[in-house]
């Protein structure tokens, strides 16, 4: 598959770009009106994509994987759901519809196992709690499956930008944890990262940094025992620019997982591409799909072991 859009603000070329399957689907994916959730099946369905649907707790999870029996050792996440209200576009419309394209094309491969999958109610943990997010108990299954053990990478707002961040931000909550099973926790951490930076070395992107990223599903895998890395997309001077105001100002780093810390904040100074998520900003206006196929490409290379 070939994504050829040269400039994100050629109005001809990103017309005629989103006319493509899988992305003739995604006006009507981010019309808040619509069940996401249904049309998600309606597309996996239209692909041929051999697929499964897991409903657990209220959410409703779906497993794409190649055809076999082998266990996969890397599994590709992303959350479909979006807040009530708005169109969600980047958050995380993108990251779905990029894993179908991956998905697509590891079809064709035919040659190792893999899975991806694609999970429902990420966004409750802002109000309920991370024992409501569908990764939290999704999580919790998992860990009694032969997918225990596999490699779970999270991806979470790719659609904007064209610089991989591989998320630090579990460090953040390792550090606050006591016991004989952090190290190896850490360790699990540490292994995932290192992956995740070798497959960007492989890959067709030309930057990636290391950098804390507002929590996604990896937050609830994280309380349910199961170790997961998390990696979204910024423009490379947003990318920049957090990491310098990062270093200057450590707090900044806390606030995205302490709300008390945002109050005392200036959270303009975060990256406008975070700041308009879970917002009526976080439209299709907003994306860079020229950028799409280096995290397509990511995303493949990832998933081959």
């Amino acid at each position: 598959m070939n994504v050829n859009v040269k400039t994100a603000g050629n109005s001809a070329a990103r017309h005629i770009f989103f006319e493509k399957p899988p992305w003739n689907r995604f006006a009507d994916f981010i019309e808040p009106k619509n069940n996401r959730g249904m049309i998600l099946g309606e597309i996996l369905d239209e692909l041929n994509f051999h697929f499964s649907v897991v409903q657990m707790g209220g959410s409703r999870h779906f497993f794409v994987s190649s055809e076999g029996k082998q266990r996969p050792c890397r599994v590709l996440v992303a959350h479909y759901d979006s807040i009530t209200g708005c169109a969600g576009a980047n958050d995380n419309a993108s990251s779905v519809f990029i894993l179908i394209c991956a998905a697509r094309i590891l079809f064709e491969k035919r040659n190792f196992p893999w899975m991806i999958i694609f999970t429902d109610n990420e966004e409750l943990a802002g109000n309920r709690g991370i024992r409501a997010q569908g990764s939290y108990l999704l999580g919790k299954a998992l860990k009694n499956t032969d997918l225990y053990g596999a490699s779970f990478f999270v991806f979470d707002s790719c659609g904007c930008g064209d610089t991989l961040i591989i998320s630090t931000s579990a460090d953040l909550l390792l550090k606050k944890e006591t016991g004989s099973s952090v190290a190896k926790k850490q360790k699990n951490f540490m292994d995932l990262r290192n992956t995740a930076l070798l497959a960007a070395e492989h890959s067709s992107l030309q930057n990636y940094m290391l950098l804390p990223a507002p929590f996604s599903d990896d937050v609830g895998f994280l309380h349910a025992g199961l170790a997961a890395q998390m990696v979204t997309m910024l423009p490379a001077n947003e990318a920049a620019g957090f990491a310098q105001l990062s270093r200057a100002n450590p707090k900044y780093i806390q606030a995205l997982i302490n709300r008390d810390l945002q109050e005392e904040l200036d959270m303009n100074a975060l990256p406008a591409t975070w700041r308009v998520l879970n917002s009526s900003g976080d439209t299709e206006d907003k994306l860079t799909p020229e950028h799409f196929q280096s995290i397509i490409k990511y995303a493949i290379t990832l998933a081959t072991p």
